[in-house]
């Protein structure tokens, strides 16, 4: 054979190999597209998920403060500073916090106080105990527009319980 016929076959059997890969390759390219395609489709759902779950942190974290005012006014209310003996006992009263104060924090947040009295008139001890229940809702979006959309919306509630005696 002389040099010519044999570099003739050697290009021949190189080439051979590389058009029988080229279809694979495609394929090949297509699979990893598709693989990264759905890990990031993935990613954004888990950083989706998380924002929502600090908005829901934060806006529990408003009612639950929010409660503990309801239970605070009604303390007060209660058991006033400047007067001597017990006030009122309200049985059921709502309360705008965000409007009725101006508290930017407490935008969208209402709360319900309920107070309960309980006497006992047992000897030795004749007492009244109070039990004061604040339930503070927060909601942002559109909670309650009468729309079916929920996405928008957030609402969460906290409550917070106080006994107290005379």
């Amino acid at each position: 054979m002389s040099l010519n016929q044999t570099q003739i076959k050697m290009k021949q059997t190189c080439q051979q190999p590389l058009t029988k890969q080229r279809g694979s390759a495609l394929i090949i390219g297509v699979f990893i597209i598709t693989v990264m395609f759905l890990l990031a489709a993935t990613l954004i759902n888990v950083l989706d998920d998380a924002d929502q779950q600090i908005s829901l942190e934060v806006w529990g974290t408003r009612a639950f403060a929010a409660a503990n005012s309801g239970a605070d006014r009604a303390l007060a209310e209660l058991f006033p500073v400047d007067q001597v003996g017990v006030g009122a006992c309200n049985a059921n009263t709502n309360w705008n916090i965000g409007t009725d104060t101006g508290l930017v924090g407490f935008h969208g947040c209402s709360v319900n106080i309920r107070c309960n009295a309980v006497t006992t008139t047992t000897l030795p001890i004749n007492m009244t105990q109070y039990l004061i229940t604040s339930t503070a809702t927060c909601s942002t979006g559109q909670c309650d527009s009468g729309t079916n959309s929920d996405a928008s919306c957030i609402r969460v509630n906290r409550t917070v319980e106080v006994e107290a005696r005379e």
